[in-house]
């Protein structure tokens, strides 16, 4: 009987189209789908690579296909779906055996699931795959996190289905327990980010300045021929661009202005509160995405108070593209912060310059300015990108337009939160002294928490008039 390389588990769109990367790159892969029906489908429709495809209705069946040590991919919902998988597992799976799971999942529950099943003899990688439906199909970003020994099952196939940049994989181990799922999280995080500042000045295009989706859409595409080349400006044009197909008007008008979000992007907002690390534009863009599901409140608000002043903002495009690069800087340098101190936080000793380099190609946020990142982290550094000379060249060269952009959003009652967190993140962060002296004050007065002087070593405390009474 023909054995598999390797097998999957969950024939949902990014699980078919991983199967079939797989199979296109010579390996011969195993599927088993909780409904057979599902696996009877798919390899009726596997074409011509039908002879690299076999699989099975029942769990069991599914298991004995695997050359060992076998490999088993997981594609299936984050959460309780995973747990429910691996318990089915368990028993039919033998020592060096190693389950994968590709999705979506919250960094601390693969934690847990190594440690459940470090000492069982079967291992667990949790890796972060990046791309959608057309990188699982034709090469995606992979960060793998878990035993870097049982890595070593799947590192073949899984460098082999990843993206290629100048012939290096975008597929990297990045370190122990949950540290690939975590490096996807703020990947996504920024991801969110990226997509929300893009919306903001797209919303000064159309509201601030009165262009049309289709004037829009051609500013993006010359932006994308310039520092902001990346695959969300490069999208960015495309839907601007699009018309639907029965009204013949600009797509864009026609899709309801209430975002969704599957979790993520909040994950790594809560990880960098929990770590005590800046991410504002992550949680302006979370915040974002909430706001906007409130359709029918907003609605209210506009009743109450109006909209904002329409198609009489004054300022250029070179601006809007260079607040935009910008705004995009201080995401990515938020994100890797949050990283770094994970890093340190778990002992994981993430390499920051690799993460940059397998982000180059495959994933949603994969730019042009990836390798200036990859460098800046060579040599093991985790400082801040803002200090890194590179950036700090462009962002002496653009902040001053993304305070114009938020200086003009703000008069013209144009809803900037990511942008505007931007600028008051890079501004916060090049002040020598700050204001929170008077905040260390107060909580001294009502908690007597203590504050540190600028003449004098140690804790001091001051003593506070009472105000009982009065």
């Amino acid at each position: 009987m023909q054995e598999a390389d390797i097998g999957l588990i969950g024939l949902g769109v990014m699980g078919e189209n991983l199967a079939l990367n797989i199979a296109d790159n010579g390996y011969t892969i195993a599927v088993y789908n909780r409904t057979a029906d599902k696996v009877d489908a798919f390899l009726g429709n596997a074409g011509t690579l039908s002879d690299k495809v076999m699989g099975s209705g029942d769990l069991a069946t599914f298991v004995k296909m695997l050359k060992r040590p076998r490999s088993v991919i997981v594609m299936v919902k984050a959460g309780e779906p995973v747990d429910a998988v691996i318990a089915q597992l368990k028993p039919l799976l033998e020592d060096g055996d190693v389950i994968i799971d590709a999705g979506n999942a919250n960094y601390h529950d693969t934690v847990r699931r190594f440690s459940e099943l470090d000492g069982t003899g079967i291992g667990f990688l949790g890796i972060g795959v990046s791309g959608g439906e057309e990188g699982a199909r034709h090469g995606p970003s992979i960060m793998v996190g878990g035993s870097e020994a049982q890595w070593q099952n799947a590192e073949a196939v899984l460098t082999a289905i990843s993206a290629k940049f100048d012939g290096e994989a975008c597929c990297a181990y990045l370190g122990t327990g949950g540290a690939g799922h975590f490096v996807k999280t703020i990947h996504n995080g920024i991801e969110y980010a990226d997509m929300q500042m893009i919306a903001e000045i797209y919303g000064v295009m159309r509201d601030g300045l009165g262009m049309s989706p289709e004037e829009c859409a051609k500013v993006f595409a010359d932006w994308n021929k310039g520092p902001l080349d990346s695959y969300l400006i490069e999208i960015t044009h495309h839907v601007l661009a699009a018309r639907d197909v029965g009204s013949d008007l600009p797509l864009v008008d026609v899709i309801v202005d209430a975002a969704g979000q599957k979790g993520t992007g909040r994950w790594s907002a809560i990880e960098a509160l929990n770590l005590g690390i800046t991410a504002t534009t992550i949680e302006g863009a979370v915040a974002a995405r909430s706001i906007s599901s409130m359709k029918e409140e907003r609605k209210r608000g506009e009743d109450l108070y109006g909209a904002g002043i329409k198609g009489n903002a004054t300022i250029s495009l070179e601006a809007l593209e260079k607040a935009l690069l910008a705004g995009k800087i201080a995401a990515y340098a938020q994100g890797f912060a949050v990283m770094a101190k994970a890093s340190e936080e778990n002992g994981w000793n993430l390499p920051l310059d690799t993460i940059a380099k397998i982000w180059r190609a495959g994933c949603i946020i994969r730019s042009r300015f990836l390798d200036q990142i990859s460098q800046s982290f060579a040599g093991g550094t985790s400082s801040n990108l803002l200090t890194q000379p590179a950036f700090v060249d462009l962002m002496k060269d653009c902040n001053g337009s993304l305070r114009a952009v938020v200086a003009t959003c703000a008069v013209n009652e144009l809803p900037a939160p990511c942008l505007s967190s931007a600028l008051a993140y890079f501004d916060a962060y090049r002040q020598a002294r700050g204001t929170t002296n008077l905040t260390q004050g107060q909580r001294d007065f009502f908690g007597a928490h203590g504050f540190k002087r600028f003449d004098q070593d140690g804790d001091f405390h001051h003593k506070w008039p009472s105000l009982i009474g009065k």
